[in-house]
């Protein structure tokens, strides 16, 4: 009898192809069949590295989650020689580089960022995705309070989070400008007082 043939990549694969189909179709439209039809395998290798769906999605939604926090990396970078010794402005590198993650890929198209929302928004129904969100955010102020408090690294992420959110939900263009004043608001204190409520 012939043995299993050795695929050391049909996880990575499967999980390709869990996040097209969730493209395409929605969380709605994932099931074992239609990845297993999407990565070309047998069907019983779908239910044999992933269980459950929600297990699939969990791992989905963690590679996804790779794209906001490399954003975020990229946006935290320390000072070069060019700089003069002095670390580029972090409101200004964060607005430029959540621009950059926001606007797709090189065609423009927002497929993959829309996606990751939508995994990501899925935790509100799916428990098990709780925790990957929880990461994702974890990781995300981790990486910015390199440059910042831990309390202020927090607030930066929530911001960015609902920003993007705002973006991709009304279609509003990106304003860079007002991204980088509001997130130096932030790291600053500055701003105008709060009115009191019903003043």
């Amino acid at each position: 009898m012939a043995g299993r043939r050795y695929d050391p990549d049909r996880r990575e694969r499967l999980i390709d192809a869990a996040i097209r189909v969730v493209g395409r179709k929605g969380i709605a439209g994932l099931t074992h069949r239609s990845v297993a039809a999407e990565a070309d395998v047998p069907l019983g290798s779908t239910t044999y590295h992933f269980a459950t769906l929600d297990e699939l999605l969990v791992a989905a939604l963690r590679r996804l989650n790779e794209g906001f926090a490399a954003a975020v990396g990229a946006g935290i970078a320390p000072a070069g020689p060019d700089d003069g010794g002095e670390a580029p402005d972090l409101a200004e590198e964060l607005a430029r580089q959540l621009g950059r993650w926001l606007a797709g890929d090189p065609s423009g198209d927002r497929t993959g960022v829309e996606l990751e929302y939508e995994l990501y928004l899925a935790a509100l129904r799916r428990p098990a995705l709780r925790p990957v969100a929880a990461e994702w955010c974890e990781a995300v102020t981790a990486l910015l309070a390199r440059r910042t408090d831990p309390r202020t690294a927090r607030a930066l992420v929530a911001l960015m989070d609902g920003l993007s959110l705002q973006v991709l939900l009304t279609g509003a263009p990106y304003d860079p400008g007002y991204v980088a004043d509001v997130l130096r608001r932030v790291l600053t204190g500055a701003g105008p007082p709060v009115p009191p409520e019903g003043g």
